[in-house]
């Protein structure tokens, strides 16, 4: 599988009617369809994308956007979820996770308080992480086939570690996305 039919799958994923998870299910059949090698190729691709996001600074643009919280599962859901906004978002964001401030998606979560938002447009897409150990074991008719891949499955960012909660460095590293949820900052000192 090629890094562009990845992303491809990855979009129309993103495309198809009905929840997260009810995508997720089209993508597993998708899967399906594919030998058993480009299920673990697709596989493990996702973990070197999915990598790619594991970073302290993008923590703490997914706590601010959480509304200051965000446990290791929710980071490991928000970066799955990131995948889904496209290629060129992502890559942008892994970049520099303060672009996420220009997201339309983002600016709607900003824009009203979280105990508000319906459940399509948490930032998080959990399911999206089962549906290559799904396809292989409906393929292979082996449980827990994929395994032996040892892929990550928390969070373990390799970049240098700050004071997440520090509002002058929030400020510094994340500016357009601590002013735009300027409310979580109360949250992350603990006010």
């Amino acid at each position: 599988m090629t890094d562009e039919a990845f992303w491809q799958l990855i979009g129309r994923t993103a495309e198809q009617p009905g929840d997260r998870d009810e995508r997720t299910e089209w993508l597993t059949e998708e899967l399906t369809r594919l030998p058993v090698p480009q299920i673990i190729d697709f596989a493990q691709r996702l973990a070197t994308v999915h990598h790619k996001a594991d970073t302290w600074t993008m923590r703490a643009a997914a706590r601010l956007i959480h509304d200051g919280w965000c446990s290791d599962d929710s980071f490991w859901s928000f970066q799955l979820w990131l995948l889904t906004l496209g290629r060129d978002t992502f890559e942008r964001a892994v970049d520099d996770p303060d672009t996420l401030a220009e997201v339309e998606s983002i600016r709607v979560l900003a824009a009203k308080p979280m105990k508000e938002w319906a459940d399509r447009d948490w930032p998080e897409w959990e399911s999206l992480d089962y549906a290559a150990h799904e396809a292989h074991q409906e393929a292979t008719g082996q449980e827990c086939g994929l395994e032996s891949l040892d892929l990550p499955t928390a969070p373990n960012p390799q970049d240098a570690p700050w004071d997440l909660a520090d509002p002058a460095q929030l400020q510094a590293r994340l500016p357009h996305l601590s002013t735009l949820f300027a409310h979580s900052q109360t949250s992350l000192r603990g006010d």
